[in-house]
């Protein structure tokens, strides 16, 4: 899967994400941990995984893995950036992978108070990512925004996404109302096919601006495209750290595959879901800039892997189901159920070894043994021990985790992460034999919309809706 490229393959010299399993081995943990026989059968089952996925990316499958690389789109996205530094807001009008991705890097490298800045202290646009339907949602945001200075970023690769377009109509008529058809294109930008679609109509016919999201990159694999970069490069994220970081990760040798962060992760959660009944992960980052992270990666993970039928059309359900909980707040709302609950869950911990803004804890009430030992360390310090007596406490309770920790919270650590993420998904896939890339499941609940909403060709769905209710009504109470 390497493919080196100028200054980025540096970039792999930086441990920039480490992957801790210590705490899965059932010298550490008992009977529910892995053995040496276990990672063997692992080593054999990724070798062929990663020859598969390494050869669906020579044939030219797989585009999200060329990603890293693109430093053309690099400088395009930031003279966009340059060009939009003018307007006071940027609003992401998308949805799931046109959304989270946004956020959890936007949440991760820039100030957690941005858009609460003076405008001259943050530098950049503020952005927000209007991700739901929900109208109050949607209405406290555009009461909050003067639209004169403000860019709508409208993402959608079908043009065909009904929470987004619904959101385009009704933010086109209030900018074609309120300031005048004249001025859309300053205000719109559309992020969509290249090709087809009723967004792509909608650009050439009214001379929008417009990106592209590159054929065959999904959307919850697209955040390192006009998808995530563009308003990313907007808010002043420093996206070429962020390519850097990918391409540090996708540069990554795979003669060993053990050695290979991407396909061990891929290779212990198979495992450890198809033969230790582990069947949820739970993602605790202990950062709150990290915290997003995990909803991108719930995305991604749940979507991906969760399958009715195999490649060869059997039924066979499959997938780990990813979990979000945030240290050290979920030690005291959910911990206890994964100390004590159902052994059915491995727990992956995120953490980053600095804080890029850290406080000291006084030396104040040393009289009072609960307060004095606190004194003299740092809030940092304290965070990251609860999250390493936590891991110690499952591993002594014989319950599976491991750690993905990273140096600092840097754009190309972050890069590293979510593209090793990405990358083990698809290896993922190959190890349960299903397609990684659709959402069969997904599209069903779309139909029963549209056909509820009154759209054509789809009365069919909501005749079956309403068939399905059957005399149900007396199962609800008033």
């Amino acid at each position: 899967m390497e493919k080196k490229n100028g200054d980025q393959k540096a970039a792999r010299q930086a441990p920039l994400v480490t992957l801790d399993y210590n705490n899965l081995m059932a010298d550490v943990i008992g009977e529910a941990g892995l053995t040496e026989t276990d990672l063997s059968a692992i080593r054999d089952s990724l070798n062929s995984a990663v020859k598969n996925v390494e050869n669906q990316y020579k044939k030219g499958g797989l585009a999200f893995m060329d990603l890293p690389f693109k430093n053309d789109d690099v400088k395009k996205y930031q003279a966009l950036a340059d060009k939009y530094k003018k307007f006071e807001n940027v609003v992401v009008l998308g949805i799931g992978g046109s959304a989270l991705g946004t956020k959890a890097i936007f949440n991760a490298l820039r100030p957690m108070n941005h858009n609460s800045l003076p405008a001259a202290k943050r530098g950049w646009p503020r952005l927000f990512v209007a991700d739901n339907i929900d109208p109050e949602g949607f209405n406290i945001l555009l009461d909050s925004l003067d639209i004169r200075k403000t860019v709508f970023n409208v993402i959608s690769k079908s043009g065909a996404t009904a929470e987004t377009m619904s959101q385009f109509l009704i933010i086109y008529d209030r900018l074609k109302r309120d300031l005048g058809k004249t001025t859309l294109k300053d205000h719109l930008l559309i992020t969509t096919d290249p090709s087809g679609g009723v967004l792509r109509k909608i650009v050439d016919s009214q001379d929008l601006s417009s990106l592209e999201v590159p054929p065959g990159v999904g959307g919850r694999f697209s955040v390192m495209t006009a998808v995530g970069l563009a308003p990313l490069a907007m808010a002043g994220v420093d996206i070429a750290g962020l390519l850097a970081g990918a391409a540090a990760c996708q540069n990554e040798p795979t003669d060993d595959v053990m050695a290979n962060k991407a396909a061990l992760f891929a290779g212990l959660n198979w495992y450890l879901t198809t033969k230790k009944k582990r069947g949820s992960m739970v993602m605790m980052p202990y950062a709150d800039s990290l915290e997003q992270v995990a909803d991108w990666f719930g995305q991604l993970w749940n979507e991906s892997l969760g399958k009715a039928k195999l490649l060869n059309g059997k039924d066979a359900a499959t997938g780990q189901t990813a979990i979000k909980a945030l240290g050290a707040t979920d030690q005291h709302s959910q911990l206890q159920l994964y100390m004590e609950g159902p052994k059915d869950k491995t727990i992956c911990f995120l953490r980053t070894e600095s804080f890029r803004n850290n406080i000291n804890i006084p030396k104040i009430f040393e009289e009072h043994p609960e307060l004095a030992y606190l004194g003299g360390h740092s809030m940092g310090e304290l965070l990251n021990f609860e999250q390493k007596g936590t891991a110690r406490a499952l591993a002594a309770s014989g319950r599976p985790n491991l750690t993905l920790s990273m140096p600092q919270v840097t754009p190309a650590s972050v890069g590293y992460l979510l593209h090793m993420l990405e990358v083990a998904t698809v290896i993922s896939g190959v190890l349960y034999k299903i397609d990684p890339l659709d959402q069969p499941g997904v599209e069903l609940g779309k139909k029963y919309t549209y056909g509820l909403m009154g759209r054509d060709g789809f009365d069919d769905f909501k005749a079956s809706y309403e068939k399905g209710l059957g005399n149900h009504a007396k199962f609800i109470l008033p």
